[in-house]
């Protein structure tokens, strides 16, 4: 049964809706318990009871800013899949022309072969990794730490280039005209032609 404490919002930076009388929340209360799902449409404000553990996975049609860092988790997994089938066919490039060097038959690298294999390996590693919770949650603590970063934005990161070169600029015109100087200095003093 739930009580009231259960019946007030979450705070999400929203306007809470405006409080009920104690008798009218409780007959919502009771109605939901005795008519099950009914009831809790007639109480939209009420948050949903959790039925089970609650997945990582975003429904369908959901737009990447949606996902919040479980992007950036994706997005690493797939990255590494296609390096890992980078890196086996070519290992498998290199494997078959050793292989060819000791037996002529068997011919030249056939991409039709490697390629699909390497791609496959590629994917069951990405999807081993993922199964392995204690990797998946390390690459989603480094998410959720990289997106604590505050990121420069464009203004700063233009201004900052232009101090770059400016300053690179300045200290190259400088070092040029102070060994114009001392080479100068130098010829004076040694007598050099």
């Amino acid at each position: 049964m739930a009580i009231k404490e259960d019946l007030k919002p979450q705070s999400t930076g929203s306007q809470p809706p405006p409080p009920e009388e104690g008798e009218q929340a409780a007959a919502r209360v009771e109605g939901a318990d005795e008519t099950g799902d009914a009831g809790a449409e007639a109480r939209p404000d009420a948050a949903p009871e959790a039925e089970g553990p609650e997945h990582d996975v975003a429904p369908a049609g959901t737009s990447p800013a949606q996902l919040g860092t479980g992007r950036f988790v994706y997005a690493a997994y797939f990255a590494g899949a296609i390096a890992i089938a980078f890196i086996v066919s070519k290992l498998g490039d290199f494997a078959w022309f050793k292989l060819q060097s000791y037996k002529p038959a068997i011919g030249e690298p056939r991409d039709e072969i490697i390629m699909p294999v390497s791609a496959l390996t590629g994917g069951l590693v990405a999807v081993y990794c993922w199964y392995r919770t204690r990797a998946r949650e390390l690459a989603e603590e480094v998410a959720t730490e990289m997106s604590k970063v505050t990121w420069p934005t464009r203004d700063e990161v233009t201004n900052g280039t232009f101090v770059v070169i400016v300053t690179t600029v300045v200290s190259t015109v400088f070092f040029a005209l102070m060994d114009k100087f001392w080479g100068f200095v130098s010829n004076l003093v040694y007598g050099g032609s």
